[in-house]
C-alpha cells in the first residue's frame, strides 16, 4: 500500500509537474488567507457593534442620508395609505388603540433582536440625562397618536398640509431652544409654505372641525419629537435602534393613558377576522419600519431636511389618495398645495446653497508659492506649500 501511494503520489508529479504543484499550494494558501480575511472581518463588525461610539459609525457607513431618506419615502406612504385603509374600508375607527400596536409590535421584534444579541449598544447613562429619554418617549406618544387620529378625521390632502406647517414650527423651537436664526429670504419660503397651507386647509372638501383641532394639536409634539431624534443621535451617540429599545416602553404608558380620551369604546368588539386581523398587522410592522426609517433619516440629516422629504411625499400621497381611496381635494386645495411646495422648495435651495458655501469655508485650499534661495554656492529654486482657508 506504501509502495503504491507513492507511485501515485509520483505520478501526479509528473503529471503536474513542479508549476502545478506550486499553483496547489498557492490556492491553499489564497482560500486560507481568504478566511482569515473573513473572519477578522467579522470579529471586527462584531466587537464594533458592541460599542456605541462603534455603532453609530456602522448606521453612518450602511445608512447615510440618501439611503435612509429614500427608506423613510417609501415606508411613510406605504403606511399613510394602509392607515387609511385600514381606518377606512376595514372600518377600525380606533387609531390611538392602532398606533398602541404599532409600538407593541416595534418592542416584540426589538426585544427580539435584544435576545439574538443584534441590538446596537447604547451610550452610557451618564452622557444622556433620563429625563431626556422620558421626554422623548412621552412626545412620540402624541406625535405618533395624534398623528393617526388626524389620519381618521382628516383627508389624505389635509393631513399632508398639516404636515408641511410643522417646518416653519421646527425653526420657531430651534430658535427658542438652540438660538439658532436663519435668513430673511427663508422666512419669506416659510410665508408662503404657511400660506399655502392655510388655503389647503380652509378649502378642504373634506374640512372637519374637530380633525382640524387635532391636526394643529399634532404640529407642535411632531416638531419637538424630530429635533429630539436628531440631536440624540448626533450629539450623544445613540443609534435608531437602540434609542427606540429606551423609548417605546414609555410611548406605550402614555398612549395607554390618551386611548379613553381619543378612541371610541368598543375596540374588543370589533370583528378581529383574518382578513382585518391582516390588515392591522400589515399596519402594525410597517409602523415598526417607519419608526425605524424616520429615526435613520433624522440620525443622517437633521429635522428640517426631514420635513423637507415630506413635499415630494405630499405629491404621491394626493395622487394615490385620489386614485386609490376617492378622494377630491378640489382645485382651490391643490393650487394652495402647489404654493406652498413652491415656497418648500425655495427654502430647500436655500438650505442647500448655505451647506455649500458652508463646506466650501471649512475646506482649507492649497497654493503653491515659488520662493527662490539664493545661497553662496549658487541659487536654488525651492517650492513652499502655503495653506490658505476661506474666511
Amino acid at each position: 500500500m506504501q509502495i503504491s501511494s507513492v507511485g501515485g503520489m509520483g505520478l501526479l508529479d509528473s503529471l503536474l509537474g513542479a508549476d502545478g504543484r506550486k499553483s496547489f499550494k498557492r490556492k491553499d494558501s489564497d482560500a486560507g488567507e481568504a478566511g482569515k480575511a473573513l473572519e477578522e472581518l467579522r470579529g471586527s463588525l462584531y466587537n464594533e457593534l458592541r460599542t456605541s461610539e462603534g455603532a453609530k459609525r456602522q448606521q453612518q457607513r450602511f445608512c447615510g442620508p440618501v439611503v435612509a431618506m429614500t427608506f423613510n419615502f417609501f415606508v411613510a406612504v406605504g403606511i399613510i395609505l394602509t392607515n387609511k385603509l385600514v381606518m377606512g374600508r376595514v372600518g377600525f375607527n380606533f387609531p390611538i388603540f392602532l398606533t398602541l400596536l404599532h409600538y407593541a409590535v416595534s418592542w416584540l421584534l426589538l426585544a427580539i433582536f435584544k435576545t439574538l444579541s443584534w441590538l446596537p449598544v447604547s451610550p452610557p447613562a451618564k452622557t444622556t440625562p433620563s429625563s431626556s429619554i422620558f421626554l422623548l418617549g412621552a412626545i412620540m406618544a402624541f406625535a405618533s397618536g395624534l398623528a393617526n387620529t388626524s389620519l381618521k378625521y382628516n383627508s389624505v390632502g389635509f393631513y399632508q398640509m398639516a404636515k408641511i406647517a410643522v417646518t416653519p414650527t421646527i425653526v420657531l423651537a430651534e430658535f427658542v431652544l438652540f438660538r439658532k436664526t436663519i435668513s430673511f429670504k427663508k422666512v419669506l419660503a416659510l410665508g408662503a409654505v404657511s400660506a399655502g397651507v392655510a388655503v389647503a386647509t380652509v378649502t378642504d372638501l373634506q374640512f372637519n372641525a374637530f380633525g382640524a383641532c387635532i391636526a394643529l394639536a399634532w404640529i407642535v409634539p411632531s416638531a419637538i419629537n424630530k429635533i429630539l431624534w436628531s440631536s440624540l443621535q448626533q450629539q450623544a451617540n445613540w443609534t435608531a435602534l437602540a434609542l427606540m429599545w429606551k423609548t417605546t416602553p414609555i410611548t406605550i404608558l402614555f398612549l395607554l393613558a390618551l386611548m379613553p380620551w381619543l378612541d371610541p369604546p368598543g375596540v374588543l368588539l370589533f370583528k378581529w377576522d383574518i382578513n382585518n386581523s391582516c390588515a392591522i398587522l400589515s399596519s402594525a410592522l410597517l409602523g415598526f419600519l417607519l419608526q425605524w426609517s424616520g429615526a435613520l433619516a433624522l440620525g443622517a440629516t437633521s429635522a428640517t431636511s426631514h420635513v423637507v422629504l415630506g413635499q415630494f411625499k405630499t405629491c404621491v400621497i394626493l395622487v394615490g389618495g385620489y386614485i386609490l381611496l376617492d378622494s377630491d381635494p378640489g382645485l382651490v386645495s391643490l393650487s394652495g398645495a402647489v404654493f406652498a411646495l413652491a415656497g418648500m422648495s425655495v427654502y430647500t435651495s436655500l438650505n442647500l446653497k448655505e451647506s455649500k458655501d458652508g463646506s466650501n469655508k471649512q475646506i482649507p485650499v492649497q497654493t503653491p508659492v515659488s520662493k527662490t534661495k539664493t545661497s553662496e554656492n549658487g541659487s536654488e529654486d525651492s517650492t513652499v506649500i502655503k495653506t490658505t482657508n476661506d474666511v
